[in-house]
C-alpha cells in the first residue's frame, strides 16, 4: 500500500477554521500533512485542529507580531515547515469614494503583507531542506478588476507578484509558489459578498449571483471549496514539481471571453 502523499510533511494553513482554509486543511491531513491550523477564531481552530490530529495557533493575520509568532511556534513544535497555504482574508464592498482608509489599511495587511511575511519566516527552514510548496489563495480578481473591490483587488493583484518573485527566488532551492485564482467559491466569505453587493446595488440576493457572480462564467454555478482544495493538493504533490509562479484560474471560464 503506498504511503499518503504528505507524511512527514508540516502544512501551515491560514484561516483554516472555516470555508476555504477549512476545506484545505482537511485535504492535506487526509493526505498525512500535520497540519497547522492558523485562525483568529480559537474556539472554531482548536476544534478543527483536534478533529485534524493537527495543531492551532491563534493569530490575527493584520499583526505582523502574530505572523512571526505562527512560524516560530510552528518551528519550535515540528522543527521545519514544508507547506505554506496563504488562504485568510476578508471582502469589503464600497466605491473608491467612500471606502474605508482603515479598511483599506486592515485588507492589505491580511491578504498581502502577511503572506509576504510569513513566506519569509518560512523560507530559511524550506531552503535548509532543498523543498517547499507555497500556495497563495488568490481570486480571479487577481488578474482582472470588478468596480466597488478596490481593496480586496489590489491586495489579490499584489498576491499574484509576490507569488511570481518568490518562484523565482526559490527555484533553485526546490521551493515552488503558485497562486490559485478561482471564481467565486462556496464559501461564508462569498455569503458576505452577496449580502454586500445587494446591498449596495440595491437587488436581491438571488439576482447578485445570477446577474453578476455567474454572468461572465461559461459554467454556471459556484465552485465548492473541495474543488480548490484538490487543486491546492495537488501543488504541494512531487507530481507538481515543475508549476511554479503561476497564476491558475478555476475560473468557470470566465476569463476564456
Amino acid at each position: 500500500m503506498s504511503q499518503p502523499r504528505f507524511k512527514d510533511k508540516i502544512a501551515v494553513v491560514t484561516g483554516a477554521a472555516s470555508g476555504l482554509g477549512l476545506a484545505i486543511a482537511e485535504r492535506l491531513a487526509a493526505d498525512g500533512a500535520k497540519v497547522v491550523v492558523s485562525d483568529i477564531n480559537a474556539d472554531a481552530g482548536k476544534a478543527v485542529a483536534a478533529r485534524l490530529g493537527g495543531s492551532f495557533v491563534q493569530a490575527d493575520m493584520s499583526k505582523r507580531g502574530d505572523c512571526r509568532a505562527l512560524i516560530d511556534q510552528t518551528l519550535a513544535a515540528y522543527g521545519t515547515v514544508h507547506i505554506l497555504m496563504n488562504n485568510a482574508g476578508f471582502q469589503h464592498v464600497e466605491t473608491i469614494e467612500a471606502f474605508p482608509e482603515d479598511t483599506w489599511d486592515k485588507m492589505q495587511a491580511v491578504m498581502l503583507t502577511a503572506p509576504f511575511l510569513l513566506t519569509k519566516y518560512a523560507w530559511p527552514a524550506m531552503k535548509a531542506q532543498g523543498w517547499g510548496r507555497i500556495v497563495n489563495i488568490c481570486s480571479i480578481h487577481g488578474l482582472i478588476a470588478s468596480p466597488n473591490k478596490v481593496a480586496y483587488i489590489s491586495a489579490k493583484h499584489g498576491m499574484v507578484g509576490l507569488t511570481k518573485t518568490a518562484a523565482l527566488e526559490g527555484g533553485a532551492y526546490g521551493i515552488t509558489a503558485n497562486a490559485i485564482c478561482p471564481a467565486y467559491v462556496r464559501t461564508p466569505l462569498v455569503d458576505a459578498q452577496i449580502a454586500d453587493q445587494s446591498r449596495t446595488r440595491g437587488i436581491p440576493a438571488e439576482e447578485v449571483i445570477e446577474k453578476i457572480m455567474l454572468e461572465p462564467a461559461a459554467i454556471k454555478r459556484l465552485i465548492e471549496p473541495a474543488e480548490v482544495a484538490e487543486f491546492a493538493a495537488y501543488l504541494c504533490s512531487e507530481s507538481a514539481g515543475v508549476i511554479t509562479g503561476a497564476a491558475l484560474t478555476m475560473d468557470l471560464g470566465w476569463t476564456a471571453k
